[in-house]
């Protein structure tokens, strides 16, 4: 199916819903498919992000100018994942019960604001991979329009740039949570160290990284083709995130790659 007819299919599929609530981060995905609801129900659309711990540095103030953008409605709750039973132990389901947990506060709030339903931008591209939170979101009956009609990350690029969406080429970002191997405890700690860490890192103009917190020991995963501009400031990195409490740093030479947690189950 090509891309403008998904696109066409997902509007009328929001528009039949009447009013919806969608779990908004500011990625592509999220903001296709709030740009895609806005155009589909107006006022009857809503944007939500959960301003939380896990949320990386940036990426709030980034979500409030996309809904700006875009022109629906934007809603911003306080949620800690680190309150939900088992999450912070990081097992390997963490993501079902920060979903679960999430989606149970998001039903509230929807009810608060007479909307009927709560849709999320999940993509049939990361179906592929360990998505236990995808458990929650069946079990909660929280719509994906991605997922039902088969639409590619590749694709939502192309609808994002369709709909002149400043977020069209902006990469992945997953939660702060994934930089830990499963059974590392997560701590509030943990989730500032590793933010600080990438935040300074992008501000030396590493756009895609992840730094992965080994029981204090990073591991910094960028795109291979930088790896020698890396090295050339590699003294001033260490200094850096040895301040921020990491005992040693590493550079995966592996390079970037999104779940690099999930090659050890």
């Amino acid at each position: 199916m090509p891309t403008e007819h998904k696109m066409q299919s997902i509007l009328k599929a929001l528009a039949e819903k009447g009013s919806v609530f969608v779990a908004f981060s500011g990625g592509v995905d999220s903001s296709v498919l709030s740009a895609l609801a806005y155009r589909a129900l107006g006022n009857n659309a809503v944007a939500v992000t959960a301003d939380s711990q896990t949320l990386a540095p940036g990426e709030l103030e980034c979500a409030k100018e996309v809904a700006k953008e875009i022109g629906i409605r934007h809603v911003v709750i306080s949620y800690d994942e680190l309150n939900e039973p088992e999450f912070a132990k990081n097992p390997v389901d963490r993501c079902y019960y920060c979903k679960k947990g999430l989606f149970r506060e998001l039903k509230k709030l929807a009810a608060q604001y007479g909307l009927k339903s709560i849709v999320e931008g999940t993509n049939v591209s990361e179906m592929k991979a360990h998505r236990p939170g995808h458990r929650a979101v069946v079990e909660e009956g929280v719509n994906n329009p991605f997922v039902d009609f088969k639409v590619t990350k590749e694709e939502i690029r192309e609808m994002a740039r369709r709909l002149g969406l400043s977020v069209s080429d902006k990469p992945s970002m997953a939660c702060l949570s994934s930089r830990f191997p499963y059974g590392q405890a997560i701590t509030t700690e943990g989730l500032k160290r590793v933010g600080y860490a990438e935040d300074f890192l992008r501000k030396k103009g590493f756009e895609v990284v992840r730094v992965r917190d080994h029981a204090g020991i990073a591991r910094i995963e960028i795109v291979p083709d930088e790896m020698a501009r890396f090295m050339e400031m590699r003294e001033e990195v260490a200094v850096e995130l040895k301040r921020l409490g990491f005992s040693y740093v590493t550079l995966d030479l592996m390079g970037f790659r999104s779940g690099s947690m999930d090659e050890a189950l």
